[in-house]
């Protein structure tokens, strides 16, 4: 009777236990008011598997039982990356989106859309690239695909648990992608997306935020819609804006028709809807010292002076719009603060004309 080598059998054992680790990580990071909800999303374990499992028990022992329904309807590591998507698709502003933006070449025209041939061309460019690599997909709403990538090396597998995330949606020259510590793989993700979507060029725009729907909407000029509230319910222009009732009525006067100009101003500028969510703006200044006296240790300098100033906000746009008629700033505001979403930036760098 011939015996299979150790080393097949051990690396075999190996990666049914690897799938089950990968199955247990992620079904342990699901909160419990979301277990049934993403479970049944999955659509992985039947309503009846479901019906078995007792929810309201230790979590540990919640994920052992829901690792072993795995086991026994034989998942593999697709099923488990198809779980990982949905729970980022339910957490997405976990992580930091960053957009890149696609071009045709001159005169090309737009071709037919076919995902089924997206995806395939994505995928083999990856593979014939990068022999460990594995690449999973999720069609979403509004012609989406959501894009899991777990990159691995030449020599090592891939690591399920430091992927890359992709969204790109079909017949746009925009694609979202959750920034990722392995920088190196930027360009060949870069090149996949380009050529699989029948693109000429890609480049990254200086636009980031953990709200995927808002840079969405930015890019998409889609901005009057719902977007994630901020945190206080009332907003910074009707708070605190009493008038002193034993003030002179020509100040009241006065004070009427400035905070009625300042509303206006501010609603030409900002709209009367709810602005898309970033959590910040940075500037980057570059300019050369200049000054009538001559001499001086500045003077002589060569290397231009520069600084970096950022605005931070749990909602800087909805901030913004609401420092002037909150007394804070004058209206209007500088256009560098206002330009944001019509430039699609958040990413500014200033520097001498």
């Amino acid at each position: 009777m011939r015996r299979e080598p150790a080393g097949d059998v051990g690396r075999a054992k190996e990666m049914d236990e690897t799938v089950s680790e990968f199955f247990r990580r992620t079904i342990l990071k699901i909160p419990m008011t979301e277990m049934m909800t993403i479970l049944k999303t999955w659509n992985f374990l039947s309503e009846n598997q479901l019906q078995t499992i007792n929810f309201r028990q230790r979590k540990d022992s919640l994920v052992q039982d829901l690792v072993l329904l795995c086991e026994e309807n034989r998942a593999s590591l697709k099923d488990a990356a198809l779980l990982d998507i949905i729970y980022t698709q339910f957490h997405r502003h976990q992580k930091v989106w960053d957009v890149f933006q696609m071009s045709k070449g001159p005169g090309e025209d737009i071709d037919l859309f076919d995902m089924e041939q997206f995806k395939s061309s994505f995928k083999k460019i990856l593979k014939r690239a990068l022999k460990n690599v594995t690449v999973s997909f999720r069609d979403a709403e509004e012609n989406a695909v959501w894009i899991r990538i777990a990159w691995g090396t030449q020599y090592r597998k891939p690591n399920q648990y430091k992927p890359s995330y992709v969204v790109y949606y079909s017949q746009t020259p925009y694609a979202f992608t959750s920034s990722s510590q392995l920088k190196s793989n930027l360009p060949l993700l870069g090149q996949a997306l380009t050529i699989a979507s029948k693109h000429h060029q890609i480049v990254k725009m200086d636009l980031r935020s953990r709200y995927l729907d808002s840079l969405k909407a930015i890019v998409f000029k889609q901005y009057n819609q719902t977007f994630e509230t901020h945190n206080s319910t009332t907003p910074l222009q009707e708070r605190s804006l009493g008038l002193d009732i034993n003030m002179d009525s020509r100040i009241i006067h006065e004070n009427k028709i400035e905070k009625e100009r300042v509303q206006r101003v501010t609603q030409e500028i900002f709209g009367d809807y709810p602005q898309p969510r970033l959590e910040f703006a940075q500037y980057k200044l570059e300019t050369k010292f200049k000054s009538d006296l001559n001499g001086g240790i500045l003077a002589e300098r060569e290397e231009p002076l520069r600084c970096l100033v950022k605005f931070s906000s749990p909602h800087l746009l909805e901030a913004l719009k609401s420092l002037a008629p909150a007394g804070i700033a004058d209206a209007p505001l500088s256009p560098l603060l206002t330009c944001i979403p019509n430039k699609g930036m958040n990413y500014f760098k200033i520097r001498d004309k």
